[in-house]
This record gives C-alpha cells, sequence and structure tokens, in this order.
C-alpha cells in the first residue's frame, strides 16, 4: 500500500466524527449564524474558494472554515452544505473524509489529480470527475481542467485542480434558482455537469474552425500543415477522452433515477445534458475522422508534388545531358584537326613528308576528312 494511502487511513481513523456523534441526539433548534461577507479574504494556504450552507433552496450561512462549515450543518437537519476547494492539501481532503466518510480511495483520487472521467458510487456517497474543457483563441489551442465531485445525501464537496470549470458561477445560478436547489444535492450536480457540458460548445466550434483552416492551408500547399494536423489531432484525441466517459456516467445516473427517488424535473434536466454530451461526441467522432482524412489527402498532395518536382528535375537532367552532348560532340570534332595540326607543326628534319610538295593539301584533307566522319558519327548517335 502506498505512503499516501497509509497516510490517508491514519487521518481516516475510527474516532467518531461531530457529525456522526451529532446525529446520535437530538437537534436543538436551529439559530442560523449571520452571512459574512463572500469576499471575505482567505489566510494563505486556504484551499477554501465558498463554502455555503442552505436551507429550503437559499443560501443560510457562509462559513469561514470547515470546522464552522461541519457545525452549522449539523445543527440543521434539513440544510444542504456545498464546499468549494481549489487545490486542496491532504490535511483538509483528510478532515472532509473523517467528516462525511468519504472513501478513501476517491480521497487518493482527489489528492493526486488527473483522473479519467469516471462515476463511482461508495455507499450514499456518489464520487464523480469530470473534464472540463475551454479554447483559448490566442494560441488556438484547447485548454483542459478537472473537478471531482463528492455528493451525499446533505453534502456536495467539489474539488478543482485548474481555472475551468468557473464553478462559481454555477453556484450563482443554483442561487438564482432556489426550487432547483431545494431538490437536493443531485441538482448540484446536475447544474456542475450542465456547465461542463455547455463548455464544450465553443471548443467544437473552435476545433470546427481549425479544421476548416488547415483544409485551407493542405490544398494550398503549406509545407508546415503536417504538424499543425497532428497537433490538432492530439487535441481532438484529448478531448474526446475528456468527453466520450460522460455518456456512461449519464448513463449510470439515469439507471438510478427510481432506486434512488431522483426528482422527475431534474431527471429531465439530466437527459437533456445526456443529449448534448452525444451531439458533442458525435462531432468529436468525426473531428478524428475528418482529420484522418485531411492527413491521408496532404500525403497524397506531398506525393504528388514530389513526383512532379523530380519529373522537372528527371527533364532538366535530360536537357542538361542533351547539352553535354553536343559539347563533346564538337570538342572531338575541334580536337582532330587540332591533334593533326600539332602533329604536322613540330617541324623535325626527318619527320616524313615535311618536306612533300602534296603535304600541306595532305594534311588540310586529313583534317576535313576526320572532322566530316566524327560529325556523321555524332549526327547518327543524335549527338548533333
Amino acid at each position: 500500500m502506498s505512503d499516501l494511502r497509509l497516510r490517508t487511513l491514519r487521518a481516516f481513523g475510527r474516532t467518531p466524527s461531530l457529525r456522526t456523534a451529532a446525529r446520535k441526539h437530538a437537534l436543538a433548534p436551529v439559530v442560523e449564524p449571520a452571512e459574512k461577507p463572500r469576499d471575505q479574504p482567505k489566510p494563505k494556504g486556504h484551499s477554501v474558494v465558498d463554502s455555503a450552507i442552505y436551507c429550503d433552496g437559499r443560501r443560510v450561512a457562509s462559513p469561514g472554515s470547515l470546522a464552522e462549515t461541519y457545525r452549522v450543518l449539523h445543527k440543521a437537519p434539513k440544510s444542504l452544505a456545498w464546499i468549494g476547494l481549489y487545490r486542496p492539501d491532504r490535511r483538509e481532503l483528510a478532515s472532509l473524509a473523517q467528516e462525511f466518510d468519504l472513501h478513501e480511495l476517491a480521497i487518493e483520487d482527489a489528492i493526486q489529480a488527473h483522473q479519467r472521467p469516471k462515476l463511482e458510487r461508495y455507499g450514499d456517497t456518489l464520487f464523480v470527475v469530470l473534464k472540463a474543457a475551454r479554447y483559448r483563441d490566442a494560441t488556438e489551442e484547447v485548454e483542459f481542467g478537472e473537478v471531482h465531485v463528492f455528493v451525499g445525501p446533505d453534502f456536495v464537496v467539489t474539488v478543482r485542480h485548474a481555472e475551468a470549470p468557473n464553478l462559481a458561477a454555477v453556484r450563482r445560478r443554483v442561487e438564482r434558482d432556489p426550487e432547483l436547489l431545494d431538490r437536493g444535492t443531485e441538482a448540484v450536480l446536475y447544474a456542475i455537469m450542465d456547465k461542463v457540458v455547455d463548455g464544450y460548445a465553443p471548443v467544437v466550434a473552435g476545433l470546427e474552425n481549425d479544421i476548416d483552416e488547415i483544409e485551407t492551408e493542405v490544398f494550398r500547399g503549406d509545407p508546415k500543415v503536417s504538424r499543425r494536423i497532428y497537433e490538432l489531432s492530439r487535441e481532438v484525441i484529448e478531448f474526446q477522452r475528456a468527453t466520450r466517459p460522460l455518456v456512461a456516467i449519464l448513463e449510470a445516473l439515469r439507471g438510478g433515477f427510481e432506486k434512488y427517488g431522483i426528482d422527475e424535473e431534474l431527471q429531465r434536466s439530466l437527459r437533456d445534458v445526456a443529449d448534448h454530451v452525444t451531439e458533442v461526441v458525435e462531432k468529436v467522432d468525426g473531428f478524428r475522422e475528418l482529420l484522418r482524412d485531411i492527413l491521408t489527402v496532404n500525403a497524397t498532395l506531398v506525393a504528388q508534388q514530389q513526383n512532379e518536382e523530380m519529373k522537372s528535375l528527371a527533364i532538366a537532367s535530360s536537357e542538361q545531358n542533351e547539352e553535354v552532348k553536343r559539347i563533346s560532340a564538337w570538342a572531338a570534332i575541334l580536337f582532330a584537326p587540332t591533334l593533326i595540326g600539332t602533329v604536322y607543326g613540330m617541324n623535325f628534319d626527318s619527320m616524313p613528308e615535311l618536306h612533300w610538295q602534296f603535304g600541306y593539301p595532305f594534311a588540310i584533307g586529313l583534317m576535313a576528312l576526320v572532322c566530316g566522319g566524327l560529325h556523321q558519327i555524332f549526327k547518327r548517335r543524335g549527338w548533333l
């Protein structure tokens, strides 16, 4: 067993939590504390972004610490706690695990992060991992985030490891709709999933625009397009890994509608989210196939361009060979009289035909005969 898990198990202990002990006694009438300012500065190292207690769909308390959140929740048996964390440390997650009886495997996943999207059920608690995505226009890249959601009968704990998704916007949305929030913790989970899935739409539009640009670059013959196709294919695959598991997650949630008595209106909302996820998954699958086809077309066009270049080189080489042949033929023709003239120009006393009366015409005739013969030979071979 890893050291991380050993330390986590020690932190869980078997000592009854304050929440467990409180349930064994009758609860006193609830006196709600005054709401604290939400923009209260957090102490250094404090990862609690926002913590709220809701009753009848309305925020009734904004505790400043986990311990205060537990205390207020104990006094309000019909309330709901939503604790939002950003990159929490092991100590804070161990405290939540002890208070809400969270499974050590889920806590270990939340600490380590970099998990695949999934849904796990541990008794009455759901553990959901979601991958958010957002498209950056400046760099034309897809940025991925990760959020872990613990959903219990009367609590929701969200753990983020990136800026996306913006859960503050989700909280504001559900707080504006008390009827939705009054449907329980499943409503918070629905709102978070809806936010994550809605965030996929700009990513799909951005990827679609990138693919259109790549198609233009491919047929324009941009030499850098192959690298861009590869990089975009990797982003699409990563996006596919973030979206495809949501189909199974939503299917599992729908399978538990009747067993866990999920509100009918909430069921419709989750089915709507499932429809959007299916649409996104189908588009992403299409993107991957389209990029594969574009890569094939680009390889074909590159091969054709290389063939044309090789053909041009072959033609140029052939023309160059013809020029070399002509130059070589004329050089050979001109070399013959030069050789004869050089021999007869030595002027040695004992040289034959030196004082011969017909020596000059003989030399000239020999030059003409040799040159004419070479000219005919080279012409028949196509060198001239």
